[in-house]
């Protein structure tokens, strides 16, 4: 799979919230933790797919198509298998959220508690256009100034105190629809 391609396949990378995380480098660090993740996998390298793509987002906020191709490169397989990964779950972003990143629960018990109503608060509070919102190939939705972000998360297990939300790793419970202003003032940083 050509550079190309890979980029052709992968989604828009460039959001308003790419300034808030760095471009991709490989740095002595990266790699030093990525042949300790592949030292756990001595039968098969391949198996360090997902640990390695955490430590690529944990580092530059989302993986890009030259992630991939260093994933790939450092595990001996085809870039697409990488791709493939990443795809796959949802907690992989293809994109660069914005700095700070919240995701609403949208199962049952949270959609009952008022979280599509949440999301939309949300979204109209920073200024985020959701029309052109696709769950599975464009689940983020940036604001225009890159602060914040948001998405559906599929249950953030904690049903007994719907609704809730992630903004980043932090998590928040019982987050009424009145609840909105004082959660975003909580991250004007």
């Amino acid at each position: 799979m050509s550079h190309s391609t890979l980029a052709e396949s992968v989604a828009s990378h460039e959001t308003a919230g790419s300034k808030f995380y760095p471009p991709f480098a490989v740095t002595p660090e990266l790699e030093a933790q990525a042949d300790m993740r592949i030292s756990h996998y001595p039968e098969s390298k391949r198996a360090a797919t997902l640990p390695l793509l955490h430590i690529v987002q944990h580092h530059f906020g989302y993986i890009s198509a030259p992630a991939i191709e260093w994933v790939a490169a450092k595990l001996d397989i085809e870039p697409i298998k990488v791709l493939e990964v990443v795809s796959f779950y949802p907690g992989f972003r293809q994109s660069a959220p914005g700095k700070f990143h919240i995701r609403v629960c949208r199962t049952l018990s949270c959609a009952m508690g008022g979280s599509y109503e949440l999301m939309d608060r949300l979204a109209n509070l920073t200024g985020i256009d959701r029309s052109t919102s696709d769950s599975h190939h464009h689940p983020i939705n940036v604001s225009p100034c890159g602060k914040f972000s948001v998405e559906f998360a599929e249950c953030l297990a904690s049903c007994g105190s719907a609704p809730v939300c992630m903004v980043n790793d932090d998590f928040h419970e019982g987050v009424a629809l009145g609840k909105a202003e004082e959660l975003l003032a909580k991250y004007s940083l």
